[in-house]
């Protein structure tokens, strides 16, 4: 797991390569809705291009994370099926309804199931490099999902660019990250992390959640400001000693959000084990997701370590799968 946090600039590489391979022309004039569908590591790269289009696309970004597909879907809709393995049964049932309901369907896979579904139904396919644990590929999916949907106008041409000129910014932040992660993994050591974070950044708090389940076999918590101003904070009104929090912050951030996380923090020191302020480095919205993204990685390896636990494992889901296979 190592080599492939550390790979993350070359996954972005490949991805822009993968996604340059493929013919494919949309007709940006009758997409209507774009929905993103997919689970835990093959979904999340969904989620954070949804938050980064929120503010640019003139149509509904929506991601789907169950067997079926929103009512609305038809033939004026983008879907994306994203499915690192290519057998993820959710993903694939959609995929399934999509394509009946007439959707646009193109795949993100490294094979299985969903790459024959596309084969078969003559659906756009990017085919991503197999054989790693999906979360660990979330900068091949990611890279092109922002290609996607910078292609269809609901990104601007900034985007694409920046992507080109990411490998090298994560590189050249590389030491500094490694180090500073360390020391944030200490203070989470032997807590139960709650992990803030401003609205628009709530794809990339999931992901560090999801990094500390299956990275470090930690549960943790994530939510979002301001909402969580209308309901958590109160729970904040007796001491949490076993709670850690994590502000994930950008200079970004929209004023009001940083005035309150600013309040917020000085709320949650009196009470919590600990209280941190991860703030991302870069002058464009797509380097601070990168770095946010590289930095809690490392994050969940250093506490894999101290935790003592396989990083790799993940026996449990296994079991689940196992489980459900059982009941067919």
């Amino acid at each position: 797991m190592k080599s492939l946090i550390k790979g993350l600039p070359q996954h972005i590489e490949k991805g822009l390569e993968i996604f340059s391979q493929v013919s494919w022309s949309p007709d940006t004039n009758n997409i209507k809705n774009i929905v993103i569908s997919g689970l835990g590591g093959s979904g999340i790269g969904g989620s954070i291009a949804a938050d980064l289009s929120r503010l640019h696309s003139s149509v509904p970004v929506c991601i789907s994370k169950d067997y079926h597909i929103p009512a609305f879907i038809g033939p004026d809709t983008l879907f994306i099926a994203s499915s690192y393995s290519g057998d993820t049964e959710e993903t694939l049932s959609s995929a399934h309804q999509a394509i009946i309901k007439g959707a646009n369907v193109i795949c993100i896979t490294s094979g299985g199931k969903l790459s024959k579904l596309a084969i078969e139904h003559r659906l756009p396919a990017f085919i991503v490099p197999g054989g790693y644990p999906p979360r660990a590929c979330l900068g091949y999916s990611l890279s092109i999902l922002i290609c996607i949907l910078q292609k269809i106008n609901c990104l601007p041409s900034s985007y694409s660019q920046v992507l080109k000129t990411l490998p090298a910014f994560l590189t050249n932040h590389a030491d500094k990250i490694i180090k500073e992660s360390e020391k944030l993994a200490r203070q989470l050591f032997q807590t139960f992390p709650i992990i803030y974070a401003d609205s628009s950044n709530e794809g990339i708090a999931v992901r560090f959640r999801q990094q500390l389940n299956e990275n470090a076999k930690m549960l943790a918590s994530h939510h979002v400001i301001p909402e969580m101003n209308h309901n958590e904070l109160v729970g904040w009104s007796m001491d949490q000693p076993l709670q850690s929090v994590v502000f994930l912050r950008t200079a970004i951030d929209y004023t009001r959000n940083q005035a309150r996380v600013d309040i917020n923090s000085e709320i949650i020191s009196q009470r919590a084990a600990s209280v941190s302020h991860l703030w991302s480095e870069g002058d464009h919205p797509l380097e601070h997701v990168f770095y946010l993204i590289h930095f809690t990685d490392w994050v969940s390896y250093f506490l894999a370590e101290m935790n003592g636990v396989d990083i790799m494992d993940i026996q449990i889901i296994n079991e689940l799968k196992q489980k459900l296979s059982n009941l067919q």
